[in-house]
């Protein structure tokens, strides 16, 4: 098993979630987060006054995927969330040793 977390601009949720709405991927979490990469903030002007936005509001999204489904999902998160611009977001795979459903105490895939 592999977890899966990307770091996506927040307008993208919507088609990420239409996107990967199919019966083998069964959950996903989002979490709004805060962050700064290569677009290190911007300044905004509110009511005449200048302001410095140093983190950029964007959305982590996690996935927990059996091995062969992983480099199809990565694929496709590459491409939805490509616009060419800065801040698009990152996307990470690690290793996940194990899952439990708490409720029914499956272990496993099988508690995916």
């Amino acid at each position: 098993m592999k977890r899966i977390e990307a770091i996506i601009r927040p307008s993208k949720l919507e088609d990420v979630r239409r996107l990967l709405s199919h019966p083998w991927i069964s959950a996903m979490t989002v979490s709004e987060v805060r962050g700064a990469g290569r677009q290190k903030g911007h300044a905004e002007l509110y009511r005449g006054a200048e302001y410095v936005i140093d983190l950029i509001p964007k959305l982590k999204l996690e996935i927990v995927l059996p091995d062969p489904l992983v480099d199809r999902v990565v694929a496709d998160l590459e491409s939805w969330l490509r616009t060419g611009r800065i801040g698009d977001g990152k996307i990470f795979v690690e290793p996940l040793d194990d899952a439990v459903r708490v409720r029914t105490g499956e272990r496993g895939e099988d508690a995916l």
